[in-house]
């Protein structure tokens, strides 16, 4: 199966103290067409992980690719297109934009990776109806339940067709209801090919939705299994 993100002798080192690492030699490698869990107590590294792999930090050491790019060859401008148009990112507290509707919330990064306008609208109507939010794509962030505000995230990160999908935490700000709602949401786009990492503290959603369970502990891999659903996505 192909390796979608490999990670070799990854550290970070944050203020030069290289005795307290976020991460600590990590090598890794994650197949497309899964979705990996990625846990660890607070402070182990797991968002930091995230960081690395989405193009948002740069380690310290070692080497990041992500669907065939070396991270570490790209300038700055670089690597806010690739974060643009090949990394969606969920994070727990949504991260909308207050002051814009949820179809323009979802709207931006196709507009910031200069996608046509119409092709824009129609994917985000088509992200809206497929998350079962069409009746909220006129609404402020402020007027809507913390569920359908992670639909709109999921619809953002989602509408310039990324090959990876960051999820942080993606049901930490959510009742249990809408929680499992979006655990659902993020199975069934595994399920039509989408490759997924997320992180999490919940044992439940990790043993009962991933295929892999990546365990940090002090920014170091102290735990790496298989998860309890098996691979139904075979990449080409």
């Amino acid at each position: 199966m192909k390796q979608l993100v490999e990670l070799n002798d990854v550290s970070k080192v944050y203020n030069g103290n290289r005795s307290n690492a976020a991460l600590d030699s990590v090598s890794i490698g994650i197949s497309a067409g899964q979705i990996t869990a990625v846990m660890g107590p607070s402070g182990s590294g797991k968002s930091t992980l995230l960081n690395v792999i989405g193009g948002l930090d740069r380690p310290t050491r070692g080497s990041v690719v992500v669907d065939g790019a070396d991270l570490g060859r790209f300038g700055e401008a670089a690597l806010a297109r690739f974060r643009r148009t090949r990394v969606g990112i969920i994070f727990q507290f949504f991260n909308l934009l207050n002051n814009l509707t949820a179809l323009d919330n979802v709207l931006i990064p196709a507009q910031l990776a200069g996608v046509k306008a119409s092709d824009a609208r129609r994917r985000a109507d088509d992200l809206l109806e497929r998350l079962d939010i069409t009746d909220q794509r006129n609404q402020y962030p402020a007027r809507m339940s913390g569920g359908q505000r992670q639909r709109v995230a999921i619809a953002r990160a989602l509408i310039n067709n990324p090959a990876l999908l960051l999820a942080d935490e993606p049901t930490g700000a959510l009742d249990t209801r809408s929680g499992d709602q979006v655990l659902a949401i993020l199975s069934d786009l595994n399920r039509s090919g989408q490759t997924i990492v997320l992180v999490t503290h919940d044992e439940r959603l990790a043993s009962t939705r991933a295929h892999r369970v990546i365990r940090l502990v002090d920014g170091a891999v102290v735990g790496d299994r298989t998860g309890a659903i098996r691979p139904v996505v075979q990449a080409q």
